[in-house]
């Protein structure tokens, strides 16, 4: 399936990592740590986060192509706004 991954500078990563699998774990299954998050989204969709020192990885992986775009836009907006004192910065690549 098609999967991007996006590497954002932050000394907060665990801190939006768990907000984020808090916000959606009322809809969606939910699985996380301090260091890593997993929420399965439906439809094949799938955001997998990692927390490591200054350093937030995140993975969308969508089953459609088309719609990889749309989650990377989903999970940076929402993770923007749990960051708003920082400007963390998406630059999404195809996953090896």
């Amino acid at each position: 399936m098609p999967t991007s991954r996006a590497r954002v500078p932050t000394s907060n990563g665990s801190k939006y990592l768990q907000q984020l699998c808090r916000h959606w774990e009322h809809k969606f299954p939910v699985e996380n740590t301090a260091e890593r998050g997993h929420i399965d989204l439906g439809q094949g969709r799938v955001c997998a986060m990692q927390a490591s020192g200054d350093l937030l990885t995140v993975e969308a992986t969508a089953q459609d192509p088309t719609g990889l775009p749309g989650l990377e836009s989903v999970i940076a907006d929402h993770l923007k706004r749990f960051g708003f004192r920082e400007d963390l910065v998406f630059c999404w690549q195809a996953a090896a």
